[in-house]
């Protein structure tokens, strides 16, 4: 269901578009770096977070961590990772294939300035064995995402 959503996202808004899928896992940076055959600092790992009652989406270069200081500063409070099952409730997608994409129920996504670094970087695409290549502008613009400085 989650892989659908993603890949009917992308022949609504960006055809051009292909989803990848691995035989093997990607679950994690590493394992997706390895799968989709670029450096770990290309992934774009999307991290599902909750400040206060409202939960949103950061995406972040693979490498990279949140700062809790500069999250809290950019999001107004205190900022907490959701837990597994909160992902799925969220955003539809399991852990290891979360991405801006496709998503259960409309949510703010942000991308972290550590993606400008890249000229393409590598999603999941909504589960544990698919992502994309995207231009980090171009998943920002799909998305309605807001730029955002909260990494390390």
């Amino acid at each position: 269901m989650s892989l659908d959503s993603v890949r009917a996202f992308f022949a609504a808004k960006a055809p051009d578009i292909t989803v990848m899928e691995s035989d093997r896992s990607s679950a994690t940076v590493a394992l997706a770096a390895e799968a989709f055959g670029v450096t770990p600092e290309r992934i774009a790992k999307t991290l599902s977070l909750r400040v206060g009652d409202k939960v949103l989406l950061v995406v972040t270069c693979g490498t990279a961590r949140l700062d809790n200081k500069k999250a809290r500063a950019a999001f107004g409070g205190k900022v907490r990772m959701l837990n597994a099952e909160e992902v799925v409730a969220a955003t539809g997608h399991p852990v290891g294939g979360v991405c801006p994409f496709g998503l259960a129920n409309p949510l703010p996504v942000y991308c972290d300035v550590s993606l400008k670094t890249f000229d393409e970087v590598v999603p999941a695409a909504g589960s544990t064995n698919s992502a994309v290549r995207i231009t980090p502008a171009r998943m920002a613009q799909l998305t309605g995402a807001e730029w955002v400085d909260v990494c390390a």
